[in-house]
């Protein structure tokens, strides 16, 4: 025999129960008071409507993956000058030698662009890339380069770039967050990665670890019938409660996340359920008939949450195998760079495949470089490099087929058309139709945006 709960607090509780989902699992409603915005959420029309953010947790190489330097390999082991600071003052740096890319690179597609051998599978889709060269950044710490590249801060918590697009877009699907996480543990900074901060609880990112239970508590403990009828004499409570504070934001909001946490639970299983996919396509992203982990898995999960309409989906790396920080070895980049490769090439060619891939935005990157250099020049590894690295862009509104930008002749610095995070950032919501300028949200007596008080578009990876 069921328990009717007794008391207020008893009947709340009751109303979702099986739920019990935080706020950073409800994001559903349009920006509420964004006036900025034109009808329909955007500033302008865009090809994209959502994104798919894979995010290599620890710095991967620009010269051995996306940026193939022959004059480093030509002046392996001379000598240069540790003419900056974040150099010359670090014991240990007082010499610095160069040190010769590690594996080979090859023109792929009628694009031609060079890859190195540690992506050939991502290599095949390089007609459908823009790859920036010129990126740079402003901090070389793990924590606060991982955090600049989320949020445009790195030194304070701010919304993450997922939560201002799904503020400022709203949701397709109210039944789903509108912005999920995806990582089988955190990265530097945390859940500072993809915090709301001052913007509204519900847009702060959903947290999917993989595993046979990838939302914990999902599962109903009630009848969905009863619940039905919990939920719907709460939300006639509510509405009573409503009608005298109809300013009040957070109460709708919060009245709505009811019925989020209440769509999830059948929405949440279909959607990590793959048993319908077909085995070519399991094979395609790597994976095994009723596996529940690993890279390939997050990918395929991406595609089923874009396909039902969350708007902003991240992949972490943060795998079983460490991260892309190679201070000791290089040679750590060859099962971590083996991981993704073929996982993140088969969504690229799934979403194509679908049709997805013309209104869906893929965006790969890391927090900053490695070194081109090092104390000696049979150094194994390589130290952090926040003066250049490589990021690539796919998919609507994408210039595809392309490289944008440079760096000098031995990848020290972006030379030619340098890219800030900033500008990254100002691109992105361009392509989703977002000016990064006038997308903003008042807090504590300013309005904060993004790009903060910085950033361009960078036309030059734009269709």
């Amino acid at each position: 025999m069921v328990q009717v709960p007794t008391g207020r607090r008893g009947f709340c509780r009751s109303a979702v129960a099986g739920s019990s989902l935080m706020s950073g699992l409800i994001q559903q409603l349009a920006a509420d008071g964004n006036s900025s915005l034109q009808d329909g959420g955007v500033h302008f029309p865009a090809k994209a409507k959502r994104v798919i953010f894979l995010f290599m947790t620890g710095g991967v190489s620009h010269v051995d993956t996306f940026d193939p330097k022959p004059a480093l390999t030509r002046d392996h082991g001379l000598e240069i000058k540790a003419d900056h600071p974040e150099i010359k003052d670090r014991p240990g740096y007082e010499r610095i030698y160069l040190k010769k890319p590690q594996w080979e690179f090859s023109q792929y597609g009628e694009s031609g662009t060079p890859v190195s051998t540690l992506f050939p599978h991502v290599a095949e889709c390089v007609d459908d890339m823009a790859v920036i060269r010129s990126m740079h950044t402003s901090h070389s710490n793990h924590y606060n380069a991982t955090l600049g590249m989320h949020t445009g801060s790195f030194a304070f918590s701010r919304p993450s770039l997922g939560s201002w697009l799904t503020w400022g877009l709203g949701t397709e699907n109210r039944n789903l967050p509108g912005f999920v996480v995806i990582a089988p543990r955190q990265t530097y900074a945390g859940t500072q990665v993809y915090a709301s901060d001052f913007l509204p609880a519900r847009n702060q990112g959903t947290l999917v670890v993989p595993g046979a239970e990838p939302v914990a508590n999902v599962t109903p403990r009630t009848a969905a019938g009863r619940q039905r009828s919990e939920l719907d004499a709460l939300a006639a409570i509510n509405r009573l409660h409503l009608k005298q504070r109809e300013g009040d934001a957070l109460l709708r909001a919060r009245m709505e996340s009811f019925e989020t946490a209440y769509g999830m639970q059948t929405s949440v299983p279909d959607a990590f359920d793959f048993s319908s996919e077909t085995e070519a396509t399991l094979s395609g992203y790597n994976l095994q008939p009723g596996q529940t982990t690993g890279f390939g898995w997050q990918c395929l999960a991406a595609r089923r949450l874009v396909e039902r309409g969350v708007r902003f989906v991240e992949l972490i790396d943060t795998g079983s195998s460490g991260n892309w920080d190679a201070h000791g070895d290089m040679m750590t980049h060859v099962p971590l760079a083996k991981n993704v490769d073929q996982p993140i090439a088969m969504l690229l060619k799934d979403l194509k495949q679908r049709g997805l891939l013309q209104d869906t935005l893929v965006v790969w990157t890391t927090e900053f470089g490695r070194t081109p250099f090092n104390n000696t020049a049979d150094a194994p590894g390589r130290e952090h490099h926040p003066w250049a690295f490589s990021s690539w862009l796919a998919g609507a509104g994408v210039r595809s087929g392309t490289v944008y930008g440079a760096t000098d002749e031995h990848g020290l610095r972006a030379e030619e058309n340098p890219v800030h995070v900033h500008d990254f950032h100002a691109t992105i919501l361009h392509l989703m139709g977002l000016d990064h300028e006038r997308l903003t949200f008042r807090h504590a007596g300013r309005d904060y945006r993004l790009t903060d008080v910085h950033g361009s578009v960078v036309p030059g990876v734009l269709a």
